[in-house]
């Protein structure tokens, strides 16, 4: 995929907000302990599943890297990956023994079949539905048979057409408390299995819970496995 208008708007807003975002998402973890289930099940598949845990995770779009160190804590050889610059430096001054790069999800400098995992913590939120397939595609070939992918995300509506974008929609002018240009789009857990299983992963199993206090929507988890 090739840079679009929207990956440079998440760039540039997230590069604005990193040191902000970072210190009012640290603890967010702590809080949410289904949250927390869903990647203890992860790095147990990736661990069983996919060479005894040798084969690396890739955390993309891992922002500040907290999740990259919760996994890192859970026995899982991670490293992470994210588009803004000033989010990859405040993630290697936080967690200055884990590796982060600075780069595109989208198409990763990372050779065929290699990762035991990949996650995708609530960054394809700002992606339209028309370019996931071709996200999902890339998270495919980067995993090796047997791999899981663990997606998070903001769950819309079943009854939500693929093909209209508008109802699932929200533009962000403003966020952690700096002016941003953001659209962050609410999926349908069935729409984002079904573009997964197109590009070649199969669900293992799903949640979907009820908006903690600082949420605004209803949050999705799928768990999938490549092979």
């Amino acid at each position: 995929m090739t840079e679009t208008s929207y990956l440079s708007s998440v760039r540039a807003s997230y590069d604005a907000v990193a040191v902000d975002y970072a210190r009012l998402v640290s603890a967010d973890l702590a809080e949410k302990p289904l949250d927390r289930a869903m990647l203890a099940a992860f790095a147990e598949y990736v661990r069983d599943d996919a060479g005894g845990g040798g084969r690396a995770v890739a955390d993309l779009g891992c922002g500040p890297g907290r999740v990259t160190a919760h996994l890192d804590g859970l026995g899982v050889r991670a490293f992470g990956v994210d588009l803004s610059p000033a989010m990859v430096a405040v993630a290697r001054r936080s967690y200055p023994g884990l590796r982060f790069e600075v780069g595109s999800m989208a198409a990763l400098d990372v050779a065929d079949g290699v990762l035991g995992g990949v996650l995708a913590w609530y960054s394809t939120v700002h992606t339209p539905p028309s370019e996931l397939p071709g996200l999902f595609a890339e998270f495919a070939r980067v995993l090796a048979p047997g791999g899981h992918l663990l997606i998070a995300f903001k769950a819309g509506e079943e009854q939500q057409l693929p093909q209209d974008e508008a109802p699932g929609r929200v533009r962000l002018e403003h966020a952690y408390g700096h002016p941003v240009g953001l659209d962050v789009y609410r999926t349908p857990p069935g729409l984002i299995a079904e573009l997964l299983a197109g590009a070649g992963l199969t669900e293992v199993a799903r949640l979907v819970r009820e908006a903690a206090a600082d949420e605004k929507s209803r949050q999705g988890f799928l768990l999938a496995r490549k092979g």
